[in-house]
């Protein structure tokens, strides 16, 4: 079977709905944000350098610093897990800069099945739900405005491929139209 993606901002369902795919079509899973500090290493990444951002600029920082090391890992993981279910961190599908961007999007451009993953179609009322979820696990302010970032910017747009699921339910439809495995 085809590798499935699952992108989306923070507490947008992807670990869930990849557990449940998982389940469901008998496939592997790989959470990104599970493998991707040995990506990152590859590049340099250093924990005492993220300390130390973190403590100077906050989550801002420590975000902006993982964004080379995010896209690395992006093109690592799809090298490295064929047929996979595979969710993305809601970074590695955000970029600024162009060409962190087009790297991801070469290196994503043959995947039939991206998914976006958003709790509604309107922007405002996606950010609401989902920064009362993420509340749940931080009040940092800056979590909470990164994610608002998350669901307006068009990385996650320009990158899905087949539709935006906002819902278990169509995730659930889309499903039973794929073939066993």
């Amino acid at each position: 079977m085809q590798r499935i993606i699952l992108i989306g901002p923070i507490c947008s369902g992807k670990s869930s709905v990849a557990d449940e795919l998982t389940k469901r079509l008998n496939m592997p899973r790989c959470a990104l944000d599970d493998v991707r500090f040995t990506y990152y290493k590859e590049m340099g990444f250093r924990e005492d350098k993220q300390k130390q951002i973190h403590e100077q600029k906050g989550f801002a920082g420590v975000h902006d610093y993982w964004k080379p090391f995010e896209a690395h890992a992006v093109v690592r993981t799809l090298d490295d897990y064929p047929s996979h279910i595979i969710d993305f961190g809601a970074g590695h599908s955000v970029y600024e800069d162009r060409n962190l961007f087009k790297k991801v999007r070469e290196a994503m451009k043959d995947e039939a099945h991206v998914f976006l993953l958003l709790p509604s179609a309107d922007e405002n009322e996606s950010v609401d739900v989902l920064n009362e979820r993420v509340m749940n696990l931080t009040t940092e302010q800056a979590v909470l405005n990164i994610n608002r970032h998350f669901v307006r910017h068009p990385s996650n747009r320009r990158l899905r491929r087949t539709r935006c699921i906002r819902s278990t339910k169509r995730l659930h439809k889309w499903q039973r139209r794929l073939p066993s495995s």
